[in-house]
């Protein structure tokens, strides 16, 4: 069992930056890739970025590449996402996520674990 709990959201303005953070409990975290996903009022949620067991792949949205960065830290069971250039359409609830397996995947029904969301608000 995982449990897993997203902090660092807030309101930015249009530009600037902020830092997710997620922290996950049990012990399978180090074992399994972690994403990030994203759901927009009326919208569906989507695929923001994920990363491998041991950090060495990551895979990211086309509409945060060179933006977002993901990163872990085993010893603390912390995945992060840096966001940077923030824009009004990333206005959204972010959600943190277990995979089932190791490798880097983009498929929502991939992950078995979810947090309970951060909102994120990006103003013009």
């Amino acid at each position: 069992q995982v449990q897993l709990v997203e902090s660092g959201g807030g309101l930015v303005q249009a530009g600037g930056s902020l830092r997710l953070s997620c922290a996950a409990s049990g012990r399978i975290f180090s074992s399994v890739a972690m994403g990030w996903f994203r759901q927009a009022p009326g919208k569906e949620r989507e695929f923001v970025a994920s990363i491998s067991w041991n950090g060495g792949s990551t895979y990211y949205a086309d509409a945060v590449k060179g933006r977002f960065t993901i990163s872990r830290d085993n010893a603390k069971n912390t995945v992060y996402l840096q966001m940077n250039s923030l824009k009004p359409e990333d206005t959204a609830v972010y959600y943190c996520a277990a995979a089932r397996w190791a490798a880097v995947t983009i498929q929502t029904y991939e992950y078995d674990y979810w947090g309970q969301g951060t909102q994120v608000t990006v103003s013009s």
